[in-house]
């Protein structure tokens, strides 16, 4: 409690509008900024930027507000790249700090992550790996439909709104191929009349796009999510019909065009199911790979597990460095896309199954064995407390871990580090450049 004679900082009302210095960056990218010694968090400014800013949550230790307008822009920051609808793009939040200051940035909140909230230290922090190309590299990007004075929008919502649309020409994250197929899908959407998706009043039949792309192969796939509806054939590969009125892409999907991707990454051509996982970005997904393999430290002997394996990229990657690989994961078909990727490339000793990690990993051991090595890549919630047993159960001499989450690394490796292991290196990569994602490679080893 403060003595009696501090005055409280005054906590602003949801609505309010309030004049702001922003004075850093949060985990998570947001702004940092004070209303009379209130710590706001301010989505859509940077560091030196003075804002007005809405607050959309005010709660009794910090508030949550959203940029209305820019009042005086910080000396270092660039123009934006990516504008949309008089907007900065959603997906590129950072495209107006220098991209130098982007990579230290990124570095920097690994670091207080794996400190503050793991309470790790001795481990060595890295080079953050900068991205080849900082813009036109995401190979996959949902679009979503909307309307307005009754023509039909297919592009990104609006920075803090649930419902409404900002149209799309060009994204300058995609690339020219994949903006190209966006735009012939809303030219089919407006010639046909197919009313869009309205959350709010849960009416209309186009949801969303999504677009995968290989710069490799040339290939584009599209799949348009609608609701159950009967129109003309709309000109992309993939129809999910979605029968719910929640905001998912899961459904009943029919082919119509090419039902698989094709892409190269790393030497290896490997066919990408539209339910399962691939990086989004080609170039440094090939340089994430070549740094779990550095960290797996292989000699041709060794047994690896692969848990969240996907559609098996990081464990072909190490195959033919390893004695064997086995590969879990839950979507069957990023498991039937392993297996066809394996004999595609020639690779014989890896096997893929289909189970959870948490209820797969003691069978695997009676079948395989306990591995030398074993490699996560998990979503972004990280490890659950039971998969950590689970991996520590393994009794592997090291783990190589995959993490897009800093901030779920961190416990994770910490429970891993009260089992014995101890953190040694990890690698900064940014996948994602423009935003404030930031993937790392992590070596864990037993002490």
């Amino acid at each position: 409690m403060p003595p009696a004679d501090t005055p409280r900082s005054r906590r602003p009302a949801r609505g309010e509008v309030l004049e702001l210095e922003v004075e850093s960056l949060a985990q998570g990218g947001r702004g940092v900024a004070r209303a009379d010694g209130y710590v706001v968090f301010v989505s859509g400014g940077l560091p030196g930027d003075r804002v007005r800013a809405r607050v959309g949550k005010s709660k009794r230790s910090h508030g949550e507000a959203s940029v209305v307008e820019l009042l005086r822009p910080s000396p270092d920051r660039v123009d934006d790249t990516c504008v949309h609808d008089g907007e900065p793009c959603p997906g590129a939040a950072w495209q107006g700090l220098p991209y130098e200051r982007q990579l230290a940035e990124k570095r920097a909140q690994v670091d207080e992550a794996l400190r503050r909230l793991g309470g790790l230290d001795g481990f060595e922090l890295e080079r953050i790996e900068g991205a080849t190309s900082p813009w036109r590299y995401r190979n996959k990007l949902e679009y979503s439909f909307g309307e307005r004075d009754g023509e039909t929008l297919l592009g990104f919502h609006r920075r803090g709104s649930w419902h409404e649309v900002v149209d799309v020409d060009d994204c300058h994250l995609a690339s020219e191929a994949s903006n190209q197929a966006r735009s012939a899908v809303r030219a089919w959407a407006r010639a046909e009349g197919v009313p869009a998706w309205d959350p709010r009043e849960r009416a209309g039949v186009l949801r969303n796009l999504v677009v995968r792309d290989s710069a490799r192969t040339g290939q584009a796939q599209t799949r348009l999510v609608t609701s159950p509806a009967a129109f003309s054939r709309p000109p992309v590969d993939l129809h999910t019909v979605v029968e719910g009125p929640g905001s998912g892409t899961d459904g009943p999907t029919g082919v119509l065009g090419e039902e698989h991707l094709e892409e190269v990454v790393a030497g290896l051509r490997l066919r990408v199911a539209h339910s399962a996982f691939l990086q989004t970005n080609t170039e440094m997904a090939e340089r994430l790979y070549t740094i779990v393999a550095e960290l797996a430290s292989l000699s041709g002997r060794e047994r690896v597990f692969d848990l969240y394996c996907g559609i098996g990229a990081i464990g072909l990657h190490l195959a033919p460095r390893a004695g064997e690989v086995w590969g879990l994961e839950t979507v069957a078909d990023a498991v039937a896309d392993a297996e066809h990727n394996a004999r595609r490339n020639g690779i014989a000793n890896a096997r893929f199954l289909a189970a959870d990690a948490r209820l797969g990993l003691r069978p695997l051991i009676e079948q395989a064995g306990k591995p030398d090595v074993v490699v996560v890549d998990p979503p972004r919630a990280g490890l659950s407390k039971k998969i950590v047993r689970r991996v520590v159960e393994c009794e592997a001499r090291r783990i190589v871990y995959v993490s897009c989450n800093p901030t779920t690394l961190a416990p994770n490796a910490a429970q891993l580090a009260e089992a014995g292991y101890e953190l040694r290196r990890v690698r900064p990569v940014d996948m994602f450049p423009q935003t404030p994602h930031v993937e790392c490679v992590a070596l864990l080893e037993r002490g």
